[in-house]
C-alpha cells in the first residue's frame, strides 16, 4: 500500500511530530534511577545518539526504545508494512547500531531497554540497570587517597 501523502506532505507531518523526549517510558526509567539515587543526565546531545539517560560517572548510556519505532523483532513483521515505514524503521535501526558502536568505541556501556520490557517487567529492567552499574563499579580503578 503506497503512502497516500506526497513526500512534501509527509515531511511536513513528520516535522510537526513531537521530539519524543520525556515519554512515559523514559519517565519510568528516570523514576527508577532517582529511587536508586543514581545521578544521570537526560538526552545528552554531546554523546552519539543522545542517550535518554547518561550515567556519566559509570559511563553507561541508557536508551529507551519504542517497539515499533526501533523495530523490535522487525524481520518478523516488516512484510506487513508499507514501503515508507519499512524504510523509516530500517533507517532508525541502522542509526541505532551506528550510535551504539560509536558509544562503545568511546568506552561507554550501552543499555537498551525496550518499551514492552518497562511495561511488562519493570523489576527486570531495574535489575539490568543495577547489574550494569555494579559491573561498572567493579571495573573502575580504586580511588587514591591523599596521605
Amino acid at each position: 500500500m503506497p503512502d497516500p501523502l506526497t513526500p512534501e506532505q509527509r515531511k511536513h507531518c513528520m516535522s510537526r511530530a513531537s521530539s519524543g523526549k520525556n515519554t512515559d517510558l523514559e519517565l519510568a526509567i528516570f523514576s527508577i534511577l532517582r529511587r536508586k539515587r543514581i545521578r544521570f543526565r537526560k538526552h545528552v546531545g554531546t554523546l552519539p545518539g543522545k542517550p535518554d539517560a547518561a550515567l556519566e560517572r559509570f559511563r553507561i548510556a541508557i536508551f529507551v526504545d519504542g517497539d515499533f519505532w526501533h523495530g523490535y523483532r522487525f524481520p518478523e513483521w516488516e512484510g506487513a508494512l508499507p514501503d515508507f515505514w519499512k524504510t523509516k524503521i530500517s533507517k532508525n535501526r541502522a542509526r541505532d547500531k551506528k550510535n551504539f558502536a560509536a558509544l562503545r568505541r568511546l568506552g561507554w556501556q550501552v543499555v537498551r531497554i525496550w518499551g514492552h520490557q518497562i511495561k511488562n517487567a519493570p523489576d527486570k529492567v531495574t535489575r539490568r540497570i543495577d547489574a550494569a552499574v555494579n559491573a561498572a563499579k567493579s571495573c573502575a580503578a580504586p580511588r587514591r587517597t591523599r596521605a
